[in-house]
This record gives C-alpha cells, sequence and structure tokens, in this order.
C-alpha cells in the first residue's frame, strides 16, 4: 500500500502564499517568487494533462517526475480549488478530492476529475487511498496537512525550500496548537533556486 504524502513550495520563513491571496491573485503578494525555479530550467515537466509544462533543472525534474509517477491519487481543500479556478478542469493529480462544505454541482458530471468531500479530511483520505491502490495520496493543501498530521495520517513530508523571506502570509504549519510532532530527514537535495527536502513523520 502506498503512503501518504504532503508536498508543497515554501519560503524560508514558512510561508506558502504571500498576504491577500485569492482568485485573482493566487499565490498572494509576493508569492510568485515561490515558483520561479518552476520556470527558470531547460527540462520540460508536463503536468494538468500537458496544460502547463514546467521547466526546471535536471535535478528538479527527476524529482517532480518521480512524485508524479508515484501518487495515485490528490486531495486538496476548497479554498485552493476556488483560488485555482478548479485548474480549468485540469488539476495537477487525478483523481482529485476536494475537502468542502458545500459541492459546486457544476463540477458533478460525468466525466468529472473531482470527487467532493463533505464529510472531513479522514474520510478523503479514506477514499483517496482506495483509489490510488499502492500508489501514495498527495496531500497539496496547508489546511488539510494540518488535520490529517493531527489525526495521524500523514506519513511523509516534502518540502521545496526557497531561498526567499516573505514575511508574511498563509503560513504552512499553522493551527497545530501545541502538538509536537517529530520527523526523520530522509531528503536533502541542492538544485538551482530551491532545496528539495523529505521527512518521515515518527510515529
Amino acid at each position: 500500500m502506498g503512503k501518504v504524502v504532503f508536498n508543497m513550495t515554501m519560503s524560508l520563513d514558512g510561508f506558502v502564499a504571500g498576504p491577500n491571496d485569492g482568485p485573482d491573485n493566487g499565490l498572494g503578494d509576493g508569492g510568485d517568487r515561490l515558483f520561479d525555479w518552476y520556470f527558470s530550467g531547460d527540462t520540460e515537466v508536463p503536468i494538468s494533462d500537458g496544460q502547463m509544462v514546467l521547466k526546471v533543472s535536471a535535478r528538479s525534474a527527476e524529482i517532480l517526475k518521480e512524485a508524479i509517477t508515484s501518487s495515485g491519487a490528490g486531495i486538496w481543500g476548497r479554498r485552493t480549488f476556488d483560488i485555482a479556478g478548479a485548474w480549468g478542469g485540469h488539476p495537477p493529480g487525478t483523481p482529485c478530492f476536494i475537502v468542502t462544505h458545500t459541492v459546486p454541482q457544476e463540477w458533478v458530471k460525468d466525466g468529472s476529475p473531482f470527487v467532493f468531500v463533505t464529510d472531513g479530511v479522514e474520510s478523503a483520505i479514506r477514499q483517496a487511498k482506495e483509489a490510488a491502490g499502492d500508489k501514495n495520496v498527495a496531500i497539496s493543501t496547508p489546511s488539510i496537512l494540518q488535520q490529517a498530521l493531527k489525526a495521524g495520517l500523514v506519513d511523509e513530508i516534502y518540502i521545496d525550500l526557497v531561498p526567499v523571506l516573505l514575511g508574511d502570509g498563509v503560513r504552512l504549519f499553522d493551527n497545530l496548537e501545541t502538538t509536537q510532532f517529530e520527523l526523520e530527514r530522509i531528503r536533502a537535495i541542492e538544485a538551482p533556486g530551491v532545496t528539495h527536502l523529505g521527512f518521515r513523520v515518527v510515529k
């Protein structure tokens, strides 16, 4: 059986988006800097059914391709879904589970890449695991990571660390209260514009 993993790009001071993020300002004020490494290399990596092509360094491309091929399902939160405009119907991973309180009916149709889960993160992870089979379930939303960590459901955390200080915005490790988590480092790979870090959650 696959693992439940989290992967996201983060600033050195712990933010995954700048302040004032929203549908018209996806990564918030100054947050675009986090994704410079996605488009500053010479190796192409298609994502979102080929609707977007990243151009990264050869080393980063190896890591991204491995993450893509090892993933069998993805989980996002409704806020990310809305900010991304439903990725135009081409999410960066399928099947794509969206944790939400209300279901956007325009996406409930035959052929929709989205599965809307209204009964919480644990249900979303259970369903995604069934869909992924032997592959991994990838979480890609801060709030979902925080809830899944507190529920003891995350196996590994991968951070693409960008050498920038945003100062404010969406903090990745918010809302964990006083809970402490012990992590074991399993990867630290330098690449142009980013350091790829990996940690196993000790249970």
